[in-house]
């Protein structure tokens, strides 16, 4: 059975986030997921960076943000 988290924030979350992407997809693959998402707050800055590094490692990537509304 695999594992993914589904809310995690990156550096581009401002006020939440510290997680380099590219860091944080090596990790993901060291730990044996085959899937990352990210759920930046209020923001899609990183989505392209996360969605490009994500293919090169072979990592399925699910993309989401956290709004308020």
């Amino acid at each position: 059975m695999s594992f993914v988290h589904l809310h995690t924030h990156t550096e581009y979350s401002l006020l939440d986030g510290s997680n380099k992407i590219k860091s944080y997809v090596k990790k993901c693959l060291d730990l044996g997921m085959t899937a990352a998402a990210i759920t930046d707050h209020g923001n899609m800055y990183g989505v392209t960076k996360f969605y490009d590094e994500c293919m090169a490692q072979g990592l399925k990537p699910i993309i989401g943000c956290e709004v308020y509304v």
